[in-house]
């Protein structure tokens, strides 16, 4: 009997030995350190996202992937591929490009929040902040270009019909892109992980937080907030005096996708300036809070301009059914 029960144990163990090599025992290791007297902080796996805040910010960045591949990968399709090139698809298919690399990278960040850990290495941390600050820079600068296009079109009609070309528009394009990548390289650069259990892609600024900072203040919110706003006064004063009403829905797009834009990262821009006397905030939980909706409103802004050619679309409830449609005769209306 007694030799019985010792094969029925033996048979047992390995069966849980077979178990423990299929499902995932972190949550029962975790159980045990737990309740052990050990008291080292050391965590053996990393907490995955269970907190509500965790979970509604998983969700609303999934929803910002999805709509921003869907709607920016639409606009990129139809300024690229379906209709003629002109100087303002020149400009539309470049905002929507940054747009979609920035949602492609999405995942990554994902994964990170709901594991709470980075398993992608240096390379892919530094990348994704690198392409959420081109996406920024980029964006504006398209966004200032367009203003200071429309602006000149107006103010001098015949001197614009004559050197408004497409390949003038993508070389302006271009340099944009290339002033943007510079100005993003300082945030890949003090970008760094650690080295512990639970690694962590955070930003290691090396004391040069408020150079960092001001930069990204300056070029990226301060002077073009600057630049579009002479623009468009000169453009009101100048629609107005001509009596060019007619001419405006145009310029009401622009100033939905510039508004969308400044009211997305206004709050990060913010933020990220009270973010240089962290020290002083470390244990500060409204403040984290603040850090976290703003960066998840700056990512909203990502998906929205495909949207705003949609509900601006003429005629759409009568004309177009479809959101291609809505997009391409919003964008037609433009050129």
């Amino acid at each position: 009997m007694l030799r019985l029960l010792c094969k029925i144990s033996a048979s047992y163990s390995v069966i849980m030995d077979e178990l423990d090599s299929i499902y995932d025992y972190g949550d029962v290791l975790e159980e045990i350190v737990s309740h052990t007297k050990n008291k080292s902080h050391v965590d053996l796996h990393p907490q995955h996202c269970r907190e509500a805040a965790c979970v509604i910010t998983v969700i609303f960045n999934v929803i910002i992937f999805l709509l921003g591949i869907t709607g920016n990968g639409a606009v990129i399709w139809i300024t690229g591929f379906k209709m003629k090139k002109s100087v303002n698809t020149t400009w539309y298919l470049s905002l929507a490009l940054s747009d979609f690399i920035f949602c492609a990278t999405l995942p990554f960040t994902i994964d990170y929040i709901v594991k709470k850990s980075w398993i992608f290495g240096l390379f892919m941390c530094k990348f994704t902040a690198f392409v959420m600050t081109l996406n920024m820079y980029s964006s504006i600068f398209i966004l200032v270009i367009i203003s200071v296009d429309r602006c000149i079109t107006v103010k001098f009609p015949v001197w614009a019909q004559n050197q408004r070309t497409v390949q003038k528009a993508s070389l302006v394009v271009v340099l944009a892109w290339f002033v943007s990548s510079l100005l993003s390289i300082p945030h890949a650069k003090f970008r760094d992980i650690t080295n512990a259990t639970t690694v962590k892609c955070y930003n290691n600024y090396e004391g040069h937080h408020k150079t960092v900072v001001f930069i990204r203040l300056t070029f990226g919110f301060l002077i073009p907030f600057l630049t579009i706003f002479i623009c468009y006064s000169i453009l009101i004063c100048t629609l107005r005096a001509n009596q060019m009403s007619k001419f405006t829905k145009p310029y009401k797009i622009m100033t939905l996708l510039i508004a969308a834009f400044f009211i997305c990262w206004l709050p990060f821009q913010i933020v990220s300036v009270l973010e240089v006397d962290r020290h002083e905030q470390e244990h500060d939980h409204v403040f984290h809070t603040a850090l976290q909706v703003s960066a998840l409103l700056a990512c909203a802004n990502s998906f929205l301009n495909p949207f705003l050619y949609a509900i601006m679309a003429k005629d759409s409830t009568k004309k177009c059914y479809s959101f291609l449609s809505k997009i391409e005769s919003t964008i037609d209306e433009e050129t």
